[in-house]
């Protein structure tokens, strides 16, 4: 049988609501388990050995993106990542841009909910609807398509893994161009061409991504993020003629 390894895990501390508290590094040491999770190490930590250590988690399947952070400078989900796949020696920071709450405790809510709000993601539809009526039929290559960028969980790792992201506050990231990707495609949604040019067709959208692939190269979920921005890209050309 192989020795157990010892894992040395190198943690960023800081809590901005306690006065006086500055950003520092703590490393523990954790005894690696058979198929352990960076959350089940996190959780270890904080049970064993430091019961302040502030991260998140909901859904530990890789749905929620609550336990996004910074795994060795690369964003990614705690507890989709496998300890074994690691190197004994590990760096946890938090997520860039967010809002930071302490530790690897981040809050997206806020930012998500603000780029929602811009876009106005939502089907825009000013026709009355008769529940007495199904739904106009759609192709189910197209549902699926749809779908596909519905996988979306917002953890935020697209963004803090985006290049324009970190010079450019008002770009909306490879989550707000996949959300009008997503909402372009849709039949019900009734916006013209128009409407999503003025949304994305600038600098601050489609024009502003630098094609440097680290949002899909970070995303959990393995959106065809790349591609999407290529087509609105292309979308956004034709229509700004």
């Amino acid at each position: 049988m192989s020795k157990e390894r010892v894992l040395k895990i190198s943690i960023l501390r800081y809590d901005p609501h306690v006065k006086g508290d500055k950003p520092r590094m703590e490393t523990f040491e954790v005894t690696e388990a058979p198929g352990m999770t960076l959350y089940i190490a996190l959780n270890d930590i904080r049970k064993h050995i430091d019961s302040s250590l502030k991260f998140d988690f909901v859904c530990r399947a890789g749905i929620c993106g609550s336990c996004s952070m910074l795994i060795n400078g690369k964003p990614a989900l705690a507890c989709s990542t496998l300890t074994a796949k690691l190197g004994e020696e590990i760096t946890l920071a938090p997520l860039p841009t967010f809002e930071l709450i302490g530790d690897l405790s981040i809050y997206t809510g806020n930012w998500m909910r603000g780029l929602n709000e811009r876009l106005s993601t939502w089907i825009h539809n000013e026709e009355k609807i008769d529940t007495d009526t199904l739904e106009e039929k759609m192709e189910p290559e197209l549902a699926e398509e749809i779908y596909e960028l519905d996988r979306c969980i917002e953890c935020g790792c697209c963004v803090a893994g985006c290049g324009t992201m970190q010079m450019n506050d008002n770009f909306l990231g490879a989550v707000g161009l996949n959300k009008i990707a997503r909402y372009q495609l849709d039949p019900r949604d009734k916006r013209s061409d128009e409407d999503y040019y003025e949304l994305v067709g600038d600098e601050d959208g489609v024009f502003g991504c630098m094609t440097l692939l680290g949002c899909e190269d970070v995303c959990p979920k393995n959106l065809p993020l790349q591609s999407k921005i290529a087509y609105l890209r292309r979308q956004m050309v034709k229509i700004g003629k």
